[in-house]
């Protein structure tokens, strides 16, 4: 497989971690994953697993109203005759083990494991990037997934999720103070390669944060388009 084709299926695992806290049940074949009812806000509908889909049959298995998302997973799709515009472009980001020495990991970054941490990591999360009920405790109880945080001063300054797949570790919903988008980045990163030492860690990004990524030793493996339908 590519990575973003690996990429792409560690993406809709995350999806569907989500998605299941949410108690809604969706599906997946070789093409893509994919949730009949509306996902949580940020979310996509749809993860497209291959470059080609059939597009009919893809929005068929949507709620295809305004408002619907599809994450093409290779920027390979034209969904503007469906009524889609592109809501944002962005690069899969990969790491391999040796592809840059990690720092030491940092006091500051730890491991959310109780609800009431969550809650304080959650509400940080919302006021960077975030909405109200989107991520949820229940992530906790994952088996895939962990969720880091920094903390200084008594409060909640960054954060990430980690969530595996086979032999790969996608970072994602990564946010941070931008004064220490630099630090955060590299803390994050450490925490994560001394909780799954000698994995590939990977991801999307876009903007500054894929500049700041691309200096810590992430590469740019492909692109990725979100689609939003509004007609």
């Amino acid at each position: 497989m590519s990575w973003p084709a690996i990429a792409a299926a560690n993406n809709a695992d995350w999806c569907d971690a989500v998605s299941r806290t949410h108690s809604l049940e969706a599906q997946v074949d070789a093409n893509a994953w994919t949730s009949r009812s509306r996902t949580p806000q940020l979310f996509p509908d749809a993860v497209t697993l291959v470059s080609d889909p059939s597009i009919p049959e893809l929005l068929s298995r949507i709620d295809s109203s305004p408002g619907c998302s599809i994450k093409d997973s290779f920027a390979s799709l034209d969904l503007m005759a469906y009524g889609f515009r592109v809501l944002f472009d962005a690069h899969w980001i990969v790491r391999g083990p040796a592809d840059s020495p990690t720092a030491p990991v940092s006091p500051l970054w730890t491991v959310v494991r109780d609800a009431a941490a969550f809650a304080a990591w959650e509400n940080a999360w919302q006021r960077r990037d975030g909405s109200p009920d989107v991520l949820r405790a229940g992530l906790l109880h994952t088996r895939a997934v962990t969720v880091l945080s920094a903390s200084a001063g008594g409060r909640v300054v960054g954060g990430a999720v980690l969530n595996r797949t086979g032999a790969v570790v996608g970072i994602t919903n990564f946010f941070t103070e931008d004064s220490n988008a630099s630090d955060n980045w590299q803390g994050c990163v450490a925490l994560a390669n001394a909780l799954f030492p000698g994995t590939t860690f990977l991801g999307y990004e876009s903007g500054r944060m894929l500049d700041l990524v691309r200096t810590q030793g992430f590469d740019s493996v492909g692109a990725l388009r979100v689609w939003v339908y509004e007609a």
